[in-house]
């Protein structure tokens, strides 16, 4: 028996997605989103007592990632942290919906169609098992259209952090009708093992973007 996923959609000023219920958004201005974290958690752990020993590792991550959103640009943020009997490791991800103006070097406007976005992205091909890889293509969302999109274990950087972190990323770029824009929809998780059942949740909430 296929079990159901309750979803929540969310509607933003020119669009809206639809993410499992349960996946937190919170303020991520820096001046409130401390507090709103904490106000988050403990709801949380109020609601599952289980998660307490957790609370320190996931607050660390929903305000990396709230920062991260905020040094981005972003218009939405989605996170879900979820801890199971026997791990001792949360797991995460999060989803976030970023407005792009692409220019070039010379600051010109750069075309934003899926075939021109895939084409100034690259590929990358371990040379190893285990190594980072990305894929880049060009798919189809019903009711949007062609879309540009990557997927791949990469290693990014915070700008604020030399630190480097391994996560299992898809991106995917939405030409923003009318506009020289681009919304870029990013999911990331850490937890590598779960990469490609995580693949298909991220392709999932991104079948839901709509323009409104």
């Amino acid at each position: 028996m296929t079990k159901r996923v309750e979803t929540v959609q969310v509607e933003r000023s020119g669009f809206s997605i639809t993410v499992p219920d349960g996946w937190w958004e919170f303020e991520i201005r820096p001046e409130t989103r401390d507090n709103a974290i904490r106000r988050l958690m403990d709801e949380r752990v109020r609601a599952r007592p289980d998660m307490a020993e957790h609370r320190g590792v996931m607050e660390r991550f929903l305000r990396r990632e709230a920062a991260k959103a905020w040094d981005a640009g972003a218009a939405y943020i989605g996170c879900m942290a979820q801890t199971f009997a026997g791990d001792d490791v949360p797991v995460t991800a999060t989803l976030t919906v970023t407005l792009l103006s692409p220019v070039g070097e010379d600051g010109a406007p750069l075309p934003v169609d899926p075939g021109a976005v895939a084409g100034r992205l690259t590929e990358v091909r371990p040379r190893k098992a285990g190594d980072p890889w990305r894929t880049v293509s060009v798919t189809e969302i019903a009711g949007v259209g062609r879309v540009a999109r990557t997927k791949g274990v990469e290693d990014i950087r915070h700008p604020q952090d030399r630190r480097t972190m391994r996560v299992a990323m898809m991106q995917t770029f939405v030409p923003v009708p009318g506009s020289g824009q681009v919304a870029l929809i990013s999911g990331t998780t850490r937890n590598l093992e779960l990469a490609d059942s995580f693949f298909d949740v991220f392709d999932a909430v991104t079948s839901t973007f709509r323009f409104i």
